[in-house]
């Protein structure tokens, strides 16, 4: 099994996956794998993934070669022996070094077998002491700690000061939870139905604190062997996606057009929401518009119509017909870390103001859609004012849509927790909002992990005009 996390981990290094879809892929290849066999697997990949940041620096400081210079094959045995070390307490120490080495040796390195088992050996010895940056130099301190790069742990610093910080990123490395999404028309008997027949295959289920049709599950080894999925009575959904499309406030007979839709999540809901209304469910490619039209297909939705398009451009057929547009964008994805465990790392400053750019031309290319009197639902799963608070005000100063109230539209207790988070960040001396108007700031909230038990995710809500309106 560690040879397959190995390799796994090697042809992350080389980018020639994402994490959270290359486990995927393994643990179908080896869909015969006994469950306990499985969930090591998964575990100890995500784990090595996850905190790749803290292990290099702990590498660094114990081995004569810097992890840069090690070879690829070392470098990630390396990390993921350390990882089984300091996360794993049911692996014995001496399990772990015996077979890093016999590893080493089977791939060709015999003799990096004495340099692979000193530096094990040595930080198992050291466990309770290793070194960390001085507490004091917050920015290192924070990055190593919770393994997330300077530039990322930088703008949250700026933005919402040490102590909520150091929140956020405890939350992002906490346990994810799958959430379901049942049927937002269904009778809560049906949904207690389905709930009973997956407690009996032994998973747990409970009900969301925040919508009455999401619910959390225990631990699985995939929603796609519950009972209820293939006859589509749910489909996985975080709490601030489905938040996202509750803000719409979609109403029925409405026309709603889902601009970067896969895998289809928000269209769902949409169209339930519209009932006798009809979605448009878009996106840029085959691959992505096969996803969605695989959930519609399962779910029986027969109000969706799904097409490949590409968002940055606009369709002038569609000019002024939609009811609601919505608009969850391409974005750097900090929201969802702690399921997409890899996004950290191949992030960059520059590339982010590439995704702004795209953002922009993707929001002013479908802003036309909306009628007079429309709806504009913008969002992101990630935490960047760049991406967030900035977009609304160009979606305010620069496209003429008016920011709208959501309170009294999503639940009350994600106020609850928004107030709290302002509360915070008042006291730690930063500015909920900054730069916004008041009425921009009541259009928008951030969900922040942390303090809400979601994904990040940033939603914004806007009116189109109407023709009379001066």
């Amino acid at each position: 099994m560690r040879e397959i996390v190995l390799d796994t981990l090697l042809t992350l290094e080389r980018g020639e996956s994402y994490s959270h879809m290359l486990v995927k892929a393994v643990l179908d290849k080896y869909d015969y794998l006994e469950a306990r066999d499985k969930a090591f697997f998964k575990r100890l990949t995500e784990g090595t993934q996850e905190r790749r940041l803290e292990l290099d620096y702990y590498l660094d400081y114990f081995s004569s070669v810097p992890v840069k210079k090690m070879k690829p094959l070392i470098r990630c045995l390396l990390r993921m022996s350390v990882y089984q070390l300091l996360y794993m307490d049911n692996v014995p120490d001496s399990a772990v070094c015996n077979e890093a080495c016999k590893l080493a040796a089977k791939r060709g390195f015999c003799g990096l077998r004495g340099f692979v088992n000193g530096i094990l050996r040595t930080i198992a010895k050291e466990r309770e002491k290793l070194p960390l940056p001085d507490e004091e130099e917050a920015l290192a301190y924070l990055s190593v700690k919770y393994s997330m790069p300077e530039w990322i742990t930088g703008e949250w610093l700026e933005d919402y000061g040490r102590d909520i910080t150091e929140r956020l990123l405890r939350a992002l490395l906490d346990i994810h939870p799958v959430c379901l999404r049942m049927s937002s028309r269904a009778a809560r008997e049906e949904r207690e139905a389905v709930c009973g027949r997956i407690r009996e295959k032994g998973v747990g289920i409970t009900q969301s604190p925040y919508l009455p049709y999401l619910y959390i599950l225990g631990h699985t080894e995939g929603p796609a062997a519950l009972p209820g999925f293939a006859e589509g009575k749910f489909i996985v959904q975080d709490v601030s996606s489905a938040l996202a499309v509750e803000a719409a406030l979609i109403r029925e007979g409405d026309f709603v057009i889902d601009v970067c839709a896969s895998p289809g999540g928000k269209s769902l809901l949409a169209a339930e929401k519209a009932g006798t209304g009809r979605v448009l469910s878009r996106d840029i490619s085959e691959e992505k518009v096969e996803r969605i039209a695989e959930n519609v297909l399962r779910m029986r939705a027969e109000n969706i119509e799904t097409e490949i398009f590409d968002g940055s451009g606009t369709d002038e057929r569609l000019a002024g017909r939609a009811d609601v547009v919505l608009l969850d964008v391409p974005c750097s994805g900090l929201g969802v870390v702690g399921k997409k465990r890899d996004i950290k790392y191949r992030l960059q400053a520059d590339s982010c103001r590439d995704i702004e750019m795209l953002q922009r031309q993707i929001v002013r290319a479908s802003a036309g859609y909306v009628k007079p009197g429309g709806i504009l639902l913008y969002s992101t799963c990630t935490i960047r004012r760049e991406e967030n608070e900035d977009m609304v005000r160009f979606i305010v100063g620069e496209l003429g849509f008016t920011p709208m109230p959501l309170e009294g539209i999503l639940p009350r207790r994600v106020f609850e927790e928004r107030d709290r988070l302002e509360e915070d960040m008042r006291r730690a001396g930063r500015e909920p909002g900054k730069g916004l108007t008041e009425a921009e700031k009541k259009a928008c909230i951030q969900i922040l992990p942390g303090y809400m038990k979601a994904d990040g995710f940033f939603i914004a809500r806007f009116r189109r005009a109407e023709e009379t309106d001066g």
